[in-house]
């Protein structure tokens, strides 16, 4: 009986390794969102060129240019969540990351030690995210009252109060 139970908990403690799935994964999906924005950045940035140098300004091309970026901020901070989940995820339940320790002078933003800890440091990136996306659907909404200017106000209003608490309940 004792061997069935030494192979059962054997068994179960390595289970925990299919969380390398979701590591190998999440690093795979912040490659991929890392060089769509950086493309896409890329892209934009000659296209600038083209335009300058060839002295044709065509309308509404700064809107353009300036969603352009927002979009890949948007992407590199998506990224940045897929990179502090792998890590975390991986810190948790294999094993501490050996070259983060070894730098010390380093940022300890992707320290994690508790799962409280990998959803709060990613609940600040993901509002980030959503701060970054209503400012792109902000640029491209045309309003046509002033009732419609008031709510864009207030929206700007309780996205600056959810930031002030979420800053507010860190440790800083």
């Amino acid at each position: 009986m004792k061997f069935l139970e030494k192979l059962f908990e054997t068994t179960l403690w390595n289970g925990r390794l299919f969380v390398l799935l979701a590591v190998i994964f999440s690093m795979l999906g912040a490659i991929a969102l890392f060089v769509v924005a950086s493309t896409d950045i890329w892209g934009i940035v000659v296209k600038t060129f083209q335009i300058y140098f060839s002295h044709a300004h065509p309308e509404h091309f700064h809107e353009e240019l300036v969603g352009v970026i927002i979009g890949a901020v948007d992407l590199y901070l998506m990224a940045i969540v897929m990179l502090i989940f792998s890590f975390g995820v991986y810190e948790l339940f294999i094993s501490e990351i050996d070259p983060a320790k070894d730098v010390h002078s380093g940022s300890k933003i992707l320290e994690i030690h508790t799962l409280d800890e990998l959803k709060d440091k990613l609940a600040k990136v993901i509002v980030m995210v959503l701060v970054v996306s209503f400012f792109k659907k902000a640029l491209y909404t045309h309003y046509s009252s002033p009732l419609e200017m008031l709510y864009f106000a207030g929206a700007i209003l309780a996205l600056s109060l959810g930031l002030y608490f979420l800053h507010k309940g860190g440790n800083h």
